[in-house]
Formats: structure tokens, C-alpha cells, sequence
């Protein structure tokens, strides 16, 4: 990789202290966030591929049963997920913070205890999965005719963890030194792997679930291998043997600033955990059953999840530009990089919204066919469950904003609105009244109000800032 020259230059904020030059304090905020938010919503879009690849080679060689099979893996894979954001989000954020403030050598050891954590809990979670894999699965509400499946396939799937999770996480890393082409570069390379292996082992093999899973690893290995290579060899400061050596103030601050999004995660899991058990149920005493809801479902929550990817992009690519300037206190690129995010963000949550209610029956025919019943349980489902897709970007981009400028606490509240405060407690109290409906009808009330909470608390942050703006110059006399 071509080394680029680089200047020394004070840097607002530091009291003078001289640092390397950053382009996240000095280029145009709207090509930084382009130039960020690009790679990260290809290497978003990619983790979403490794579901919908599967799902989609495992609905057209096994049909109803196995699409149903991979979505009780589904809590697992947001643990991995929750344990990839934990780590990488809140390593990249710190050691943004820790560049714009000056402090180099802060800032690697950051970097370094990030990468070890994040493939200590990829083993971790492996070992965890294959160890109790039939009562989780069974606690995520597998049916007994679904159970084999799912075993077969997260049985093989869970080797992948670690490598999986150091990819995710490293990504982040990655990015915040400056390097997001190469983040997506690493995601990238596993998701073609896995195409390409996953219609060898499935169909050419006939290898059913296990061809699936044992292509997915396959990827998440390469990957893996790749983002080690690259964080050997960063831009901006240089890992050494010594920065790997676990810190506990360094761990401790890392988790602080990744809670937000691990908690997001995390909510995210209960929330499928009890959406898989309601569905069995309430479809079981439907005209429906218990396999076509959890399928059709399953397949609905990871079409949705591309359409998050791009939002969740937009937000990783804010990360680092916020990160930075909030360090050096220059609080009008924080602002505007912000507006620019959420502008990006709702041209995209519209988008999504259009397609959903207006060619459902065409998205669920990807996955392959199904009996009437299905199809009209899908564009239901479709039609409102995801009905304030319109709003849906303002909550994952301002739950990241606030852990990005070193306010975890707000951000941890904010990612927990929708899951936890609004979307489980609906879960568990309208379909009571409503039946199936009401599942369906607790999605847009949750997305309706975590919005709106979204919009009032940075609301107040921003306006926070610009008095505080107002303020010095009037004590300075500009």
C-alpha cells in the first residue's frame, strides 16, 4: 500500500499540541460522510448477503421448513453482532476521540485491545453455541419438525464466530484509521466466497443446511484472515506486540462507548426471541399454523435488515468524522455531518418504505414459492409490520451519534427505545387482544415512537452546543 505524506499541524482543540493531519478535521464534511458511508453500507450489506444467501439456496432446495430452520439461528447471529459493535464500534470510537484530542499513543492501545477482545468472544460464543445448541434453539421456540434443520446448520455455522466477529469488528477499526475501502474490501471477499460455495455445496453437492452453513464459514474465514493482515499495517499509528496486552481501563472504556449498539443488539435478540414464540403460538391457533408465520417472518426481518445495512452504513460512516471533530471541538463539522447523515437517511428509509407496501408479493417470491396462504400472510405482514419503514433511520443514526461524541449513556437509552421501552412490551400485550394482528401492528407504534425520541434528544444536544458556541464568542469578543 502506497504510504502518504503527512504534515504536522495543530489541530483545534489540543492547546496547540502538534498531531499527524487528519482529513477528518480539515476536507468537506459531505465527501468525508460519502467517502465513509459508501464502504460502510457495502460491508453492511454484505453480513445481510450471508442470511439472504442462504436463505435463499436453502428455500429453493428445502422449502418452508428450512427457511423456517435458519431464522432460530437468527438470535445468534445478533449475538455476534452485539459482541462485533461492542468491541469494534467502541474501539473505533475511542480511538477517534483519542486522535482528535492528540494522544497518538493512547489511541493505539485502543486499537489493539479492540482486535484481541473481539476473537476472544467470537471463541467464546462458539463455544457457548455448540455446547448447549439444542436448548437454545429450542429456547429461541424451535418446532420439533424444525429442529434438526436448525441444529444442522448452526451446529456448523457457530465455527465461524470468532472469525466472523474479528471481520465485523475489525472492520471498524479499519475504518476509523482512515482505510474504509479496505473494510469493505475484507467483508467483501467472504460474501462472493460464500455465493460461490454456497450454489456449489447446495446444489451441485446436494448438501442441503450443511452445504449452506459450511460455505458461510468458508467466507467468514477468509475475511478474518484478511482484516488481521490490514490491521498489521495501519495508516496512522503502528500496533505493536505491547499494544495487544489487555488494559483494563482500555477494555473498560471501550464496552462504555460500545454499549449503545451492543445493547441495540442485545434488545434486538429478546425481541426475536419472543417474536419467534409468538408467532408458534398465535400462528398455531390460526388459519396460518406455526410455519408459515415463523417463515415468512424470518424472511421479512432479513429483507428489512438490508435496508437497515444502509442506514447502519450511514451511521459507521458518521462515526469517525464525528468522533474526530467532537475531540477537537470543532463542533460545526459535528453538526453538519450529522444533517447530512439524517438527510442521507431518509431519502433512503422513503425508498424502502415505496418498495415494501407497493411490490411485497414480488420480494417474497425471491425466496421461493409457497402456497396462497403464504403469500397473503407475507404481504400482510409487509403492508404493516414495516409500515414506518419512512422513519426508521432516525433512531440507529442518533443512537451512534451520541456514543461517537463520548455520551454512551444517552446512546445506550436511545438504541434501547424501540426494542425494549415500546416494540417487546407490545409484543407481549397487543396480540392478546388482537391475536396474530396484533404482532404485526406493534412494528410501526415501536418505529413511530423511538423516532420521535430520537428527534427530541439530539434535538436538544445540538441546540446544547450551539449556545455553548454562542457563549465563548461573546466571552471572546468575536
Amino acid at each position: 500500500m502506497r504510504e502518504e505524506t503527512k504534515e504536522k499541524t495543530a489541530v483545534p482543540g489540543t492547546g496547540g499540541a502538534e498531531l499527524l493531519q487528519n482529513p477528518l478535521g480539515t476536507e468537506p464534511v459531505r465527501g468525508l460522510l460519502l467517502q465513509f458511508a459508501v464502504p460502510s453500507i457495502v460491508a453492511m450489506l454484505v453480513g445481510s448477503l450471508y442470511n439472504i444467501v442462504d436463505q435463499f439456496f436453502i428455500g429453493r432446495s428445502i422449502g418452508e421448513l428450512g427457511k423456517a430452520a435458519t431464522n432460530f439461528s437468527f438470535p445468534l447471529c445478533i449475538s455476534w453482532v452485539a459482541m462485533a459493535l461492542l468491541f469494534g464500534i467502541g474501539g473505533a470510537s475511542a480511538f477517534n476521540i483519542s486522535m482528535g484530542r492528540g494522544e497518538p499513543g493512547k489511541a493505539v492501545s485502543y486499537l489493539g485491545n479492540a482486535a484481541v477482545m473481539l476473537f476472544g468472544c467470537g471463541v467464546v460464543l462458539c463455544t457457548v453455541t455448540l455446547v448447549f445448541l439444542e436448548p437454545l434453539l429450542r429456547f429461541f421456540g424451535s418446532p420439533d419438525n424444525v429442529l434438526n434443520y436448525a441444529k444442522t446448520y448452526t451446529g456448523i455455522a457457530a465455527l465461524g464466530f470468532p472469525f466472523l466477529i474479528l471481520t465485523t469488528g475489525g472492520g471498524h477499526l479499519i475504518r476509523a484509521d482512515g482505510r474504509p475501502k479496505i473494510s469493505m474490501l475484507c467483508n467483501l471477499a467472504g460474501a462472493l466466497i460464500n455465493v460461490v460455495l454456497d450454489a456449489l455445496f447446495v446444489f451441485g453437492f446436494r448438501m442441503g443446511m450443511a452445504g449452506a452453513a459450511a460455505a458461510t464459514i468458508a467466507g467468514q474465514i477468509i475475511s478474518g484472515v484478511m482484516t488481521v493482515y490490514f490491521l498489521r499495517r495501519c495508516r496512522t499509528v503502528t500496533i505493536l506486540r505491547e499494544h495487544l496486552k489487555i488494559r483494563r481501563e482500555i477494555v473498560v472504556r471501550i464496552m462504555s462507548l460500545g454499549t449503545a449498539p451492543f445493547s441495540n443488539q442485545v434488545a434486538m435478540m429478546l425481541v426475536q426471541i419472543v417474536m419467534n414464540k409468538s408467532l408458534k403460538y398465535y400462528g398455531s391457533v390460526s388459519a396460518y399454523g406455526e410455519a408459515i408465520p415463523i417463515a415468512c417472518a424470518g424472511i421479512i426481518t432479513k429483507v428489512n435488515q438490508v435496508f437497515l445495512s444502509f442506514i447502519i452504513g450511514i451511521s459507521q460512516g458518521l462515526q469517525p468524522i464525528t468522533s474526530f471533530n467532537y475531540g477537537a471541538r470543532q463542533y460545526r463539522r459535528v453538526r453538519e455531518a450529522y444533517r447530512s447523515a439524517v438527510a442521507c437517511g431518509f431519502f433512503i428509509a422513503l425508498s424502502a418504505f415505496c418498495l415494501f407496501q407497493f411490490a411485497p408479493r414480488q420480494i417474497i417470491s425471491i425466496f421461493g414459492n409457497g402456497s396462497e396462504e403464504y403469500y397473503m400472510f407475507a404481504v400482510r405482514y409487509f403492508h404493516i409490520y414495516l409500515f414506518c419503514t419512512f422513519i426508521n433511520f432516525l433512531q440507529p443514526i442518533s443512537s451512534n451519534f451520541f456514543t461517537s461524541i463520548g455520551k454512551p449513556k444517552r446512546g445506550t437509552f436511545l438504541s434501547l427505545t424501540r426494542q425494549i421501552l415500546f416494540l417487546l412490551p407490545l409484543l407481549l400485550l397487543l396480540p392478546r387482544w388482537m391475536g396474530m394482528d396484533g404482532i404485526m401492528y406493534a412494528g410501526p407504534v415501536a418505529d413511530a415512537s423511538a423516532g420521535l425520541a430520537a428527534l427530541v434528544m439530539v434535538g436538544q444536544e445540538l441546540r446544547r452546543k450551539e449556545y455553548q458556541e454562542m457563549q465563548k464568542k461573546v466571552v471572546s469578543g468575536d
